[in-house]
């Protein structure tokens, strides 16, 4: 019911890093600064304003990258959450953008800063908790290590109405072998964020259709050329998704300096899959 209530489309605060401006590296290494920085420039509009923004353009879905959030005070975080709910934005998912439970030497420092963010997650009403699950080569050890801290932090949320997912990013997941395994290991207690654009083609194709049955939600990243957005290619990712049965929710992240208006990316992404999705019940029939 609520997939129904708030439609199949969500955006990322990626999607518009250009427009939201300044980032906050929050980490759980002691040498990194959380103090704002503007890599992608000044930026022309507050995060709390993002919310009204979906709305306006019939999006009812949001998730916001950690290092978006300008402040981690609670009246900060409150007031946010007032936002989202006074434009009937779902907030689906907080992006913890730091941190390797795949690490052997800082690990375990690692995934308890990430269950400091459960906290936050909740305070704001996120579904759920995207984190990485590792940073190192897919070596048995590794992949072992970061299956018993992510079940540990599936642990920690338990009761606090966020469920921990995972996303198919980074060395420790290369490939459906190691995400199916590490999906297997954890028994449901994490779930899957699948993403179009992480894999590289042409091995991508295969590996969506292995993995996007599992998947609870979409980061729907098209890729872009010199001609714009490559249509063959999010196509076929599409595709695969609809042979796997996933039938959850698009978030749109737009990555790329083809448009200077970043929602117009977004936008046409949207429009591309509300086409593919139409066609759905011929391809079905034929």
């Amino acid at each position: 019911m609520q997939l129904l209530q708030n439609g199949r489309f969500g955006v990322s605060t990626w999607s518009l890093h250009r427009l939201l401006g300044a980032v906050h590296a929050y980490s759980p290494d002691p040498d990194k600064s959380a103090a704002p920085k503007e890599p992608y420039g000044p930026g022309g509009a507050a995060l709390i304003d993002v919310p009204a923004m979906l709305t306006a353009r019939g999006i009812n879905r949001l998730e916001i990258c950690s290092f978006h959030l300008p402040s981690l005070d609670a009246a900060y975080l409150s007031e946010l959450r007032e936002a989202m709910t006074a434009s009937n934005v779902l907030f689906q998912t907080l992006l913890v953008e730091d941190g390797d439970p795949s690490h052997a030497g800082t690990a375990e420092r690692d995934v308890g800063w990430m269950a400091e963010w459960i906290g936050i997650a909740a305070a704001l009403g996120a579904q759920r908790m995207r984190v990485i699950a590792g940073k190192q080569k897919p070596t048995e050890e590794n992949l072992g290590r970061a299956a018993r801290h992510l079940g540990w932090l599936a642990d920690k949320a338990e009761g606090s109405g966020v469920r921990v997912v995972v996303e198919n990013w980074f060395d420790l997941l290369p490939s459906p072998v190691e995400m199916n395994w590490l999906l297997d290991r954890l028994d449901g207690k994490v779930g899957l964020n699948g993403d179009l654009g992480n894999w590289s083609a042409p091995a991508k194709y295969a590996g969506l259709a292995d993995i996007m049955g599992r998947a609870e939600i979409c980061h729907a990243k098209a890729d872009y050329n010199a001609g714009g957005l490559d249509a063959e290619d999010y196509r076929q990712c599409l595709e695969m998704c609809e042979r796997a049965g996933y039938a959850g929710p698009f978030t749109l992240i737009y990555d790329s300096p083809f448009f200077a208006d970043e929602w117009d990316g977004i936008l046409l992404q949207k429009t591309f899959i509300e086409d593919f999705l139409r066609g759905a019940p011929a391809r079905r029939t034929a």
